[in-house]
């Protein structure tokens, strides 16, 4: 037959969309033939086919239809006998899906299977003899044995015919199942003598096109009177069994009666023959009409049973009664939970509703037994959704976080109503996919870091840690020194770090004295896309080093002039005779100083304050002491190592201040010979030198000069007049400043040494001594002040 298509869409909104397109075909079509144009029908285009791995699922069935998805059409797979796949059952249908994914989308295709004449009717026996007395009335029924055509409909069996008719004519009658009763009524009484068998063929011929048709033998011996048929009780019997009902059980008993006497009042019975093979199920007892059951019972594949039962006498006369036999259901059927698309990865930020998988669950039980509903296990972000005809989606319920669950396996089980209820269940892993939404923590709001200083350029500081909480790349994290300055210079002339490790290297040697502390700031980068990003607060400490030694304020120690302390002869023990001023640049216990007394004359005279720097007398002055006191105090910080510095303190005891000069001119020549011998000899030798080079060009400049006055004076008649230097005065035979100044001259038997001074008043406990030559012939005045000049 030719294909025939008929097509019916419909759209239905349980959260999903579900269309669904009806096709009709007839059965037993030729592998590959095309059974319609889904593609068309459902308006989809063939790319989206093909990149929805479009597929056809039929559940736990035989795939009898196939998907083309090059041409867009549904094509006939394995060939379809209509009697083996649905048997009576009208309309006979084949459900299956399309399943499309990315996204998902589901359609429900119906291919109804139309029947064609290709079975004939057929009886069960070949034959049927039939013992019949010669007395039978006319109008006596004889129940022949029904033909089996499995086709439907039109072509189904449609009439029965009985050759020859001269005794016996056909007779049908409707039953209550729809069914029809074939009888062989007597029309005309037999005569044993003149015909003891009779052949008669009973055809049974159906509707199609061809026609086609069964024959049956049927044999008839004339007997002896019996001229009464048995009768059934009741002409339809009902009863039900369970399905778990162990074999044997007793179903119900038929009861015929026949008013003969004898062997020809005994009734038999028997179940008529039927294309469901009921003899394999149940049994009846011939003599009692007990009927019980033999084989297995299933509700699921049969709910009823529809029984002939005949009862004939020993006369053949028979009669017969329809037993309907209901099966109770019982949960015995597990829920079945079909998988029928699943996505093993989702995205992280994929919104609710996001479906997961779509699930196939049906009972094939009835009633309570055979509803369902569907829980997923505890604490997990999705939820379960009935679409329709049995289909679930699972979609997430909220928004996912890989970093609090990377992996979830999703457990979904589902439970029948029935007592006790049975449940089956289906885990599914779902993977979470990773995208950039963690930016990099450090391990803290903020870093303080120590280094001492004069550190080695390139030395590692410390480290910088932080985490991203994404996975793979997204966690990647760089570390980067964020542009700023330190006092004006860019702070990576200080610092770098690592970009993997976040170690921070010193760039620099750095000076405590220069630069105490500095901050600034690492940024730590993921390798997302884009990149997230934090910052942190880095401070660097500079720890001091004991690099720098005491330096001495004072006394100042100079080389042009000697300063000297005095100490009157009549000072008490304890006399402040001065206090030697220390400082140390660096910090902390590097710049704790102490004082102590390295050298001096008289040890017994004088002590130095340890922490102050204070230098007393320890004992009463006496004569025996000499003026000239000579204290070396050494200046030590509390470093380590500890680092020092001397200063040499000129003492003079005395009274007055000519016996402090007199004792104290040796000791200024030997100190002023004895410092830095080799840099004065050095010096010295320069001096002389560059001396000598421009006295030598000096006198000879001097005698061209003079040489060329000398030719001009002697060419010349001018008169010559003497010269007198500026604001020169011979008046009063004064000297040549022409105002009175008070100085003071101080000589020495040294006239290297000599020098003029003008001085300044002083301290009282200072004394100051400054040898100076005058070569001029003038007399000064001496003036009297608390600071003495000795010549």
């Amino acid at each position: 037959m030719g294909s025939q298509s008929l097509l019916l869409l419909c759209v239905l909104c349980l959260d999903s969309v579900f269309a669904q397109v009806s096709y009709s075909v007839p059965e037993e079509m030729p592998k590959g033939s095309v059974v319609g144009n889904i593609a068309q029908d459902l308006g989809i285009d063939l790319k989206r086919l093909k990149s929805g791995k479009a597929r056809v699922y039929t559940g736990n069935n035989v795939e009898y239809i196939g998907l083309n998805k090059e041409r867009g059409v549904l094509f006939i797979q394995e060939r379809i006998d209509r009697e083996a796949f649905c048997g009576e059952t009208t309309p006979c249908a084949l459900d299956f899906q399309l399943i499309l994914e990315n996204p998902m989308e589901m359609f429900r295709i119906t291919v109804e299977i139309t029947d064609i004449n290709d079975n004939y009717p057929s009886f069960t026996n070949a034959e049927k003899r039939f013992e019949i007395s010669e007395s039978a009335i006319l109008g006596s029924k004889f129940i022949l044995e029904k033909a089996i055509d499995p086709d439907i409909g039109v072509n189904g069996l449609q009439k029965y015919s009985l050759s020859p008719t001269d005794n016996f004519i056909l007779q049908m009658e409707n039953e209550a199942d729809g069914g029809k009763k074939v009888e062989m009524v007597l029309q005309k009484a037999l005569d044993r003598e003149i015909q003891a068998h009779i052949p008669l063929l009973l055809t049974a011929t159906d509707g199609g096109e061809p026609q086609m048709s069964g024959t049956m033998q049927i044999f008839v011996t004339v007997l002896d009177a019996n001229d009464n048929a048995p009768v059934f009780s009741r002409p339809l019997y009902r009863a039900k069994i369970m399905e778990n009902s162990p074999k044997e059980t007793s179903i119900l008993t038929v009861s015929a009666s026949d008013k003969d006497i004898g062997l020809n009042g005994m009734v038999s019975y028997t179940m008529t023959p039927s294309k469901l093979r009921l003899n394999d199920i149940f049994k009846i007892d011939e003599i009692n009409g007990v009927i019980t059951s033999f084989g297995e019972l299933d509700y699921e594949r049969v709910g009823s049973y529809q029984i002939d039962i005949e009862a004939v006498d020993r006369g053949g006369l028979s009669d017969s009664a329809k037993v309907i036999i209901e099966i109770g259901d019982i949960n015995d059927n597990k829920p079945n939970i079909n998988i029928v698309s699943k996505s093993d990865l989702v995205l992280e930020d994929s919104p609710p509703e996001t479906v997961i998988a779509m699930l196939s669950v049906n009972d094939p039980d009835s009633e309570n037994n055979g509803q369902v509903n569907c829980i997923l296990n505890n604490l997990i972000p999705f939820k379960i959704k009935s679409t329709s005809n049995g289909f679930y989606s699972l979609v997430s319920d909220t928004y996912l976080d890989r970093e609090q669950a990377s992996q979830y396996n999703i457990t979904v089980t589902c439970s029948d109503e029935g007592v006790p209820s049975l449940s089956s269940s289906v885990t599914l892993t779902l993977h979470i996919s990773d995208v950039n939404d963690n930016a990099p923590v450090f391990d803290r709001s903020s870093y303080e870091a120590y280094i001492v200083e004069n550190n080695s350029p390139g030395l590692s500081i410390f480290t910088v840690k932080a985490t991203d909480a994404d996975w793979n790349q997204n966690a990647r994290v760089s570390y980067i020194l964020e542009d700023s300055s330190v006092n004006g210079v860019p702070v990576s002339s200080y610092v770098s770090v690592s970009a993997d490790s976040g170690v921070i290297h010193a760039v620099r040697s750095f000076d405590y004295e220069q630069i105490k502390d500095f901050r600034f700031c690492v940024k730590a980068q993921d390798g997302g896309s884009p990149p997230l990003s934090n910052n942190v607060t880095v401070k660097i400490l500079v720890q001091d080093q004991n690099d720098n030694a005491p330096q001495v304020l004072y006394p100042v120690q100079t080389g042009g002039s000697l300063v000297a302390e005095m100490v009157p002869r009549s000072a008490d023990v304890g006399y402040l005779v001065t206090k030697v001023v220390a400082v140390d640049v660096d910090s902390g216990q590097n710049a704790w100083l102490s004082y102590k007394l390295q050298k001096a004359a008289d040890r017994a005279l004088f002590e130095v304050g340890l922490q102050n720097g204070e230098i007393r007398t320890i004992r009463q002055v006496t004569d025996k002491d000499a003026v000239k006191q000579r204290l070396t105090v050494i200046v030590e910080d509390n470093g380590q190592p500890s680092r020092s510095a001397t200063v040499i303190v000129n003492v003079a005891v005395a009274d007055s201040f000519p016996e402090v000069l007199s004792e104290f001119t040796d000791f200024t020549h030997d100190k002023e010979y004895n410092d830095n011998l080799t840099f004065y000899l050095v010096l010295a030798l320069a001096v002389v030198s560059f001396l000598f080079i421009t006295c030598v060009v000096v006198i000879i400049s001097v005698k061209i000069y003079r040489w060329r006055q000398s030719r001009i004076l002697y060419h010349s008649n001018l008169p010559v007049i003497p010269y007198y230097p500026p604001r020169y005065s011979d008046t009063l035979g004064t000297a040549t400043l022409p105002h009175v100044y008070n100085y003071d001259t101080c000589r020495t038997t040294d006239s290297r040494k000599s020098d003029i001074k003008y001085m300044q008043p002083m301290s009282q406990s200072l004394v100051s001594v400054d040898d100076v030559e005058i070569d001029s012939a003038q007399n000064g005045h001496q003036r009297s002040t608390n600071s003495t000049l000795f010549e």
